[in-house]
């Protein structure tokens, strides 16, 4: 065996506190066995998309104690190289997965050690009431463990500023290398002068707030089938409807609880074909026409709606867009600003240019949606991938807030007659058909990782001249920018005025990911549906053109 790689190994064990952990590796090295090794250490987990994310394993390339624990006391270095008072204290929370509960103690008792005040959330707990708790407590930072909607065996660190946002750079360098640098952490246990478990009253406050703001007015009887989808959104979201009005809302028995094993889902991913199945089937079962469907951690929102045609599962443009006309003339003023991402649909700039409404693009990822606003008011934002800010009062995603939105533009239409299928057809026929899919292709290990690079750069360097029999009109390498924004790991390719295509390296899964979008003016001549068809026939011949240059 390699001696380097022995010696790392070697050394993980000493610091590991997990003693089924360590005789993980020590077998591994008593049997020589290089592969699984370097599987463990080759790539060690790299601070992300506003943190960690990986499988559950023993090795720095995995979620474990030592990892978390070393992750911890690069938080603590952190604030202090920022000079932030500890006194000030740190959020903690976890969701349902596998592992969380032990991180989240090891956070906490790393952070005590230390003499960081804590402010620990009473359970498992959805990701944006982090988010919220940390400015609402004025907290110096926010960390949560979750993996969000990850494979099952995966979990994660997230990490939040005190301004309730996720983690930007060079922050996330900075925590990687004080972490990189631990040493042997210092301890302390609850009960502690230091800690606190965060107060009923604080989460009171949010569900007041956003239960007001997005109450269905006199109540509501307007059916809905929820699901959780085995994550920790179940009950603080009934709770939600409860207090909203909306009182007949029926979920989803089988994924109600939480449940880190995902036993009714191949992926916990609202995304994922086949996961709002039996949200589907519950909805048919009590006659309700909109599903509403959270993620594990509950920060994002799914939806379907039944139809002529029966269901139809929303994109989250869709849903983006659904929400801004909702939220467009909801008391937007002068210092309010829109946003979503590079990678998401151009209708949400269209929509804010006719209603006069700041707009902005920003890179992917809500650490940069967040903050898309400035000194003003980010009045909504959102990625195509199901996240969705709807109120200021979280800066981050919330799927929570967003099913309240989403319900009760539902209700309102279902008051004229209408569906959020019709209120779909009203904004393409206004603003043109926007037809959009989006391709991935996962890649396992640290091969898989290299194949996705490589096909990146592939493609910078023979960019296609033409996709879906479309000419490509322009050709921008997204590692130097793009309209003003900072530079990331990516490709755009505009199809004229006929629309555009990202690919980019996913920055929480092993994923190489296209987005694209065919657009067509609106027409009095042809019916919606036709358009939509041609659109969509357009859309399938980028893609695979697209599949045959990024096959690995």
């Amino acid at each position: 065996m390699n001696p380097a790689l022995r010696d790392r190994v070697s050394a993980w064990i000493t610091g590991d506190p997990d003693p089924e952990d360590r005789a993980t590796l020590q077998s591994l090295l008593e049997d020589d066995d290089e592969v699984e090794l370097e599987r463990r250490f080759a790539s060690p987990l790299t601070f992300g998309t506003a943190g960690l994310r990986g499988p559950v394993m023993a090795g720095p390339a995995g979620m474990n104690r030592y990892t978390v624990r070393r992750a911890t006391q690069g938080v603590i270095a952190w604030l202090a190289e920022l000079g932030v008072d500890g006194e000030r204290g740190v959020v903690v929370g976890r969701d349902g997965r596998r592992g969380s509960e032990s991180f989240n103690s090891e956070v906490v008792r790393v952070l005590l050690g230390a003499g960081v005040k804590v402010f620990e959330m009473p359970q498992p707990l959805p990701t944006p009431l982090v988010a919220y708790c940390v400015k609402e407590l004025g907290a110096a930072a926010g960390i949560m463990i979750t993996a969000s909607h990850n494979p099952p065996n995966d979990n994660g660190y997230k990490l939040y500023s005190s301004d309730g946002s996720q983690i930007i750079s060079p922050n996330d360098e900075i925590v990687e290398r004080y972490a990189d640098a631990a040493g042997i952490a210092v301890l302390a246990e609850r009960p502690s002068s230091l800690h606190r478990w965060i107060s009923p009253d604080v989460l009171t406050k949010y569900r007041g707030h956003m239960s007001q703001r997005f109450a269905a007015a006199g109540g509501s009887d307007f059916p809905i089938a929820y699901t959780p989808l085995h994550g920790v959104g179940g009950a603080p979201m009934m709770e939600l409807f409860a207090e909203a009005g909306y009182r007949q809302v029926t979920k989803v028995d089988a994924q109600f609880e939480p449940d880190g094993r995902f036993p009714t889902l191949p992926f916990p991913n609202p995304e994922e074909p086949g996961a709002l199945d039996l949200a589907m089937a519950c909805a048919d079962e009590v006659h309700a026409t909109l599903v509403i469907a959270n993620d594990p951690d509950a920060d994002r929102l799914g939806a379907a709606v039944k139809g002529s045609k029966g269901w139809q599962v929303l994109r989250g443009d869709e849903i983006g867009w659904l929400l801004a006309t909702l939220l467009l003339t909801d008391g937007t003023g002068a210092d309010d600003t829109i946003a979503t991402t590079i990678v998401s649909s151009t209708m949400l700039e269209a929509m804010a240019r006719e209603a006069g409404v700041r707009f902005t693009m920003t890179l992917t990822g809500f650490k940069w949606l967040a903050r898309a606003a400035g000194d003003g008011v980010l009045r909504f934002g959102y990625e195509e991938a199901l996240g969705f800010a709807v109120d200021p009062l979280v800066a981050d995603k919330d799927g929570l807030s967003a099913a309240l939105a989403l319900s009760l533009l539902a209700v309102q239409l279902d008051k004229k007659g209408q569906t959020l299928l019709d209120r779909l057809d009203q904004i393409e026929s206004h603003f043109g058909v926007h037809s959009l899919v989006q391709m991935s292709l996962r890649a396992e290990g640290a091969e898989g990782l290299v194949a996705i690079k490589r096909a990146v750069a592939k493609m910078r360097e023979h960019p296609p001249t033409a996709l879906g029999g479309i000419a490509v009109s322009e050709f921008f390498d997204l590692e130097h920018g793009y309209e003003g924004l900072g530079p990331t790991d990516g490709v755009l390719l505009r199809l004229g005025a006929s629309g555009r295509v990202v690919v980019r390296p996913s920055g929480t899964e092993p994923k190489l990911k296209a987005y694209i979008e065919v657009t067509s003016p609106p027409s009095s001549t042809t019916p919606l549906a036709r358009q939509r068809e041609a659109a969509s026939d357009t859309v399938r011949a980028v893609r695979r053109d697209l599949e045959a240059l990024l096959r690995f």
